[in-house]
């Protein structure tokens, strides 16, 4: 049985992992969500400074054992969730648009960020149904939460050339590639182009203005932006396997194999 939520026309969720008051990150915070303000509805979940517990334990498991999936489903499908979470899902599940913003710490999205998919994407919210007509599970394109888009918004300490397609950190999309394609795409959540602040430690107060007005300009045109979408696992292109069709791009192993030639 199909469970997609169904967001509310004009609604945004802008979801926010920094600690620090005053800081780069929440300057552009502060702004950006007054900037969005002007056209949607902003919803915010600052983890933070909501002091959300990023660690699934005994409280979201209610005490049973076996299969956390299956677990977590089951609480979800009874009501039985913790609090915090029923929350967390109920800002996502009314949002079309939903802005993630975090610094880069050790090539990733800090922990508090990563525990809160941890505890808010669960089993029977965000995915969990079976395509019964194709016999495949609803991932990868499609899921409970699709008819939604994200911008990722990622503060770094490096500049563009470090973090490109030859950098010596590897390139900023395929770092992010666990979170745009394995955690959003995987839920149905489509991306845009990620929005990168680069060298983030050695902006002055100029440079901080500029990025300010760049994420603001950004924000006016998000809703005409196209997604960078990637191949639905519904379409045949993984079929019999989860690998890609050898006939598609033979040879190739990077991850821009997993984009699909539709999305242009």
């Amino acid at each position: 049985m199909t469970t997609t939520h169904t967001p509310q026309p004009g609604t945004a969720l802008w979801l926010y992992a920094h600690p620090l008051r005053g800081s780069l990150n929440d300057q552009l915070f502060q702004s950006g969500t007054a900037a969005l303000s002007e056209r949607y509805t902003v919803l915010t979940s600052d983890l933070h400074a909501q002091r959300f517990d990023p660690v699934l334990g005994a409280g979201d498991l209610g005490g049973r054992s076996g299969n956390i999936v299956e677990i977590t489903g089951d609480a979800y499908q009874r009501g039985e969730l913790p609090a915090d979470v029923r929350a967390e899902q109920a800002k996502l599940a009314a949002a079309e648009l939903l802005v993630v913003q975090f610094p880069l710490w050790w090539y990733g999205p800090p922990a508090i960020l990563k525990g809160w998919f941890d505890r808010v994407l669960t089993n029977g919210f965000a995915y969990g149904d079976v395509d019964s007509e194709l016999a495949v599970p609803r991932r990868y394109g499609d899921g409970h939460l699709v008819g939604r888009r994200a911008l990722v918004i990622v503060t770094v300490g490096e500049d563009a050339r470090s973090l490109g397609r030859r950098g010596i950190s590897g390139d900023i999309d395929s770092l992010l590639f666990p979170l745009t394609h394995g955690t959003l795409w995987y839920v149905g959540i489509e991306s845009v182009d990620l929005h990168v602040i680069y060298d983030a430690d050695g902006l002055g107060s100029d440079g901080l203005q500029q990025e300010t007005e760049r994420l603001r300009d950004r924000l006016k045109t998000i809703d005409t932006e196209p997604a960078r979408r990637f191949r639905r696992l519904a379409d045949g292109d993984y079929h019999g396997t989860r690998a890609l069709r050898d006939d598609i791009h033979p040879g190739r192993t990077d991850l821009d194999i997993h984009l699909s030639e539709a999305a242009g």
